[in-house]
């Protein structure tokens, strides 16, 4: 092979390998740094619990204002889905392998169902003991686990609400709960206290009872909100009033904090064609965010 042959082969070989490495390199660079999903203004300041059903469709509560779910598109356009009747307001959704829609009403003591055909909203559950029924996550076998704080008095409960509605009180005299979800395996539930910003680790058995409660992680400011797992464990938290996500690992160590545009940020959703994409409700800025992440969500 002559030389200037020789020459130019290694030439286009260091050039093919210099656009592979910039490619990698720029797309690496895009990931953890948000954007907007919606205009701003389009929800209420009680913008929360954003969840995909089994088509890939995301809703988010409070569209427009109190009391609604609403319908957002890939392209961040929205819709109104329903209207939730007698005053009650969402704070979270959360649908089951059937694709049915649960959401807490905090201003029922109740977890409403709504029919995704017909639209219709009945309760599936009405609990006086409840304060104020926040959050939900659900394992593989239909049961649901709830936070329920008291904010004015700042103390939280804890409940399991089995798939037949029956409720099981877990846990009571703890701080605001608020966040919650469990582990990719279940073994593990997660539960945080807003104001007194410790996040609890607990574990569960095949029957959904809990033990072992033990501090996984202590924060210092600010506030926690929704939280959700990717699928090798890591925990992603809202960090209400400081604008970021933090990632803990399943061990409880720091991985990173990812800044936001807006600062009270309230709850988050995997997404996306491969679920790497994070969905944030933003209650200051009345709307969403996203950002890509290295690892899909725990559903993906």
């Amino acid at each position: 092979m002559k030389k200037s042959v020789l020459f130019a082969f290694i030439l286009s070989i260091v050039l093919m390998a210099s656009v592979i490495m910039f490619i990698i390199f720029s797309n690496a660079t895009k990931l953890f740094i948000a954007k907007d999903l919606t205009a701003e203004n389009l929800f209420s300041v009680n913008i929360e619990g954003p969840a995909f059903d089994k088509n890939g469709q995301l809703y988010v509560v409070n569209y427009l204002h109190d009391g609604t779910i609403g319908k957002v598109a890939p392209n961040g356009t929205c819709s109104m889905f329903i209207q939730l009747p007698d005053s009650s307001i969402a704070n979270c959704i959360q649908f089951d392998s059937k694709g049915n829609m649960f959401l807490p009403d905090f201003t029922g003591h109740n977890v409403l169902h709504a029919d995704m055909q017909s639209k219709r909203v009945s309760v599936f559950l009405h609990e006086p003991r409840m304060y104020s029924p926040n959050d939900l996550c659900m394992n593989r076998s239909g049961q649901l686990f709830a936070s329920d704080p008291d904010w004015k008095k700042e103390i939280g409960q804890l409940w399991r609400i089995d798939p037949d509605g029956t409720p099981v009180l877990l846990e009571t005299n703890m701080g605001t709960t608020n966040g919650i979800e469990l582990s990719p395996d279940e073994k593990t539930l997660y539960v945080n206290e807003s104001i007194q910003l410790n996040v609890w680790k607990y574990d569960v058995d095949e029957k959904g009872n809990i033990s072992g409660k033990r501090l996984f992680y202590k924060f210092n400011d600010f506030g926690l909100d929704g939280m959700k797992c990717d699928k090798c464990g890591n925990l992603y938290i809202a960090r209400w009033g400081k604008g970021t996500l933090v990632v803990l690992s399943k061990e409880g160590k720091f991985i990173r904090e990812i800044p936001l545009k807006g600062k009270k940020c309230s709850n988050l959703v995997f997404g996306g064609n491969d679920g790497k994409t994070v969905y944030v409700t933003l209650q200051d800025r009345k709307c969403m965010e996203m950002f890509d992440t290295n690892i899909a969500g725990k559903k993906y």
